[in-house]
């Protein structure tokens, strides 16, 4: 299997290994350090490049040089580059790809290595999110919740009680909004479910759902308790029985379910915060959204599972120490915003969350904002063997069950007893 997925990733493994040994060496003095971006949206891309030249101006003895990456297919391209001992210095990633980079001891714990500064603007629950074993492998800088994207106008015309933050609507109010506003050709909702896994996991902490249990030897197990079922028996019953979602969007990813959207073929779409920014780009002129919190569960429980982006720092650099104090600027406050409003999501940091452009109620800021003291670690956030069981069992028993062909029993049985032996074979 790694051959399989060292051989797959090859070709983007090239892109690091042309310069790596250049930067094991100080020249002049100077020391190179490689910053791998995973930043896509152009205003994402401009900020971290212009936080980059910022640094390099300040900073003449320590250069810092940019590589843009991509989120696709990045976990076997970094496996590759560690093996070969090729890694960039400086990592940008998710938290829910870093368990195995993390026990592979190829991340260096940040543990001494960070300022006060830095640690005390993280609130402690999503440091979480990077800790592994004892040690801290990344810093998270930026979460995105869930949101609904509703289309303003049919929320209006349906005369639907509209959801804030404090207020949310119920799981049971959610279907009943949906039922409303499945009208004249128009479903209540859509949801895009080609990958259904972070999704399901995520939203279903609001109604107490964990899926994954650490017993007192430190081993993790599955279990799909009644908590875990409430969140996806909604999905499965507004796609089957109820009718108030498309079925057509199963396979979909985000992006695809727009052009539906704006042509009101769907009142609302549960989507990450970040598609934002595409729906500012391509909406037609005139056309009214809004964002609004997702579902909260019993007693108004509002908690989601987030996987933050993160900075780490390969283990192999030998320039860890100025790798920390690069990862300290770029995350300043003001700098975090930057980060934060180039990729339309939220920043981490206490200080960063209260700037006044993130707390504008345009393009849904203030909803986003509010939301984030719920934002909890996602529920695979460290367990090891996670990718493989998500690939090669939820991601397949949840698109059936959801398209109809299996029921709730079935799926249950998948999830637990063959994700258990997935499980198992990294708790040997």
């Amino acid at each position: 299997m790694r051959r399989r997925t060292l051989l797959a990733a090859s070709a983007t493994g090239a892109l690091l290994s042309g310069c790596a040994p250049e930067r094991r060496r100080a020249t002049g003095g100077r020391i190179t350090l490689r910053f791998q971006s995973l930043a896509w949206q152009r205003e994402s891309v401009v900020a971290n490049k212009q936080l980059v030249g910022e640094w390099n101006a300040a900073h003449p003895d320590i250069r810092v040089e940019y590589v843009q990456g991509s989120w696709d297919g990045v976990h076997d391209q970094l496996l590759t580059s560690f093996e070969g001992g090729e890694a960039p210095d400086i990592i940008h990633d998710a938290t829910d790809d870093l368990a195995d980079f993390a026990y592979g001891g190829y991340l260096a714990d940040l543990t001494d290595l960070l300022p006060r500064r830095l640690k005390a603007e993280i609130p402690p629950r999503t440091w979480q999110t990077a800790t592994f074993d004892g040690g801290v492998h990344g810093v998270p800088f930026l979460q995105e919740p869930r949101v609904l994207i509703a289309n303003r106008t049919l929320l209006e015309r349906a005369r639907v009680r509209i959801p804030t933050p404090e207020r949310p609507w119920s799981w049971a109010e959610f279907e009943d909004a949906a039922e409303e506003l499945t009208r004249d050709g128009t479903y209540g909702v859509a949801w895009p479910l080609k990958e259904p896994v972070s999704a399901t996991l995520n939203l279903s902490l609001s109604t107490g759902g964990k899926v994954f249990h650490r017993g007192a030897d430190g081993k993790v197990t599955v279990r799909f308790d009644p908590a875990d079922q409430r969140v996806p028996r909604v999905i499965h019953d507004q796609l089957g029985g109820d009718r108030t979602a498309a079925r057509t969007t199963l396979g979909m990813g985000g992006s695809d379910t727009l052009p539906g959207f704006f042509g009101g073929k769907y009142a609302m779409v549960p989507l990450g915060f970040s598609y934002r920014q595409q729906i500012t780009q391509q909406a037609p002129k005139g056309f009214a959204w809004t964002v609004l919190p997702s579902p909260a569960g019993p007693g108004g429980d509002q908690r989601q599972g987030v996987s933050p982006q993160t900075l780490s720092i390969a283990a192999d650099s030998p320039y860890q120490r100025e790798a920390a104090r690069f990862i300290d600027f770029l995350l300043r406050p003001p700098h975090m915003v930057r980060l934060a409003r180039g990729d339309w999501m939220l920043p981490t940091g206490r200080t960063a969350l209260r700037d006044p452009a993130l707390r504008t109620r345009r393009h849904g800021w203030a909803t986003g904002t509010a939301l984030a003291g719920q934002l909890r670690p996602a529920p695979a956030q460290t367990v090891r063997g996670y990718p493989e069981w998500k690939d090669k069992v939820a991601t397949p028993s949840l698109q059936e069950y959801y398209s109809g062909a299996i029921g709730m029993g079935e799926l249950r049985e998948r999830l637990v007893d063959d994700g258990n032996l997935v499980l198992a074979r990294y708790q040997r």
